[in-house]
């Protein structure tokens, strides 16, 4: 019971969380793909807080946010340059950002967040599904 109120919180914060970050990219320069990619973060969380679990639809986002994640730090001014040619400058340091390197390692740090939270659902998914077939 405890872990199920827990998990309610935590995915009713995040649906909150990726709709303000969709919301924030309306001003970016591709706002069409980053829009759907916190949008879809979002509608599962929005599922997984209402006892909707889709383990495939994880599955789908983990592995779609994990290969634009690959992509971003191996590009040229992605996360790995970023680390070596700018010695890992402030990615907090205005909203705006005018360097190339501090946006591709946004992306990547934002990308790495909903592979978390979809991770930490697609688990918990699996262990709800065990504890039903066991129960």
């Amino acid at each position: 019971m405890h872990n199920h109120y827990l998990m309610r919180v935590f995915n009713i914060i995040f649906v909150v969380l990726f709709i303000i970050f969709a919301g924030l990219q309306y001003n970016d320069p591709d706002p069409y793909v980053w829009m759907p990619i916190y949008l879809y973060a979002a509608a599962m969380c929005y599922y997984a807080a209402r006892k909707q679990f889709y383990r495939k639809l994880y599955l789908v986002g983990i592995a779609v946010y994990a290969v634009y994640a690959g992509y971003l730090f191996v590009a040229k001014d992605g996360v790995i340059d970023w680390v070596t040619q700018h010695q890992a400058e402030n990615i907090a340091q205005t909203m705006k950002a005018t360097k190339p390197w501090i946006e591709e390692t946004r992306e990547f740090f934002g990308l790495f967040i909903c592979i978390g939270v979809l991770g930490i659902n697609y688990i918990y998914a699996g262990k709800q599904a065990k504890a039903a077939v066991v129960g």
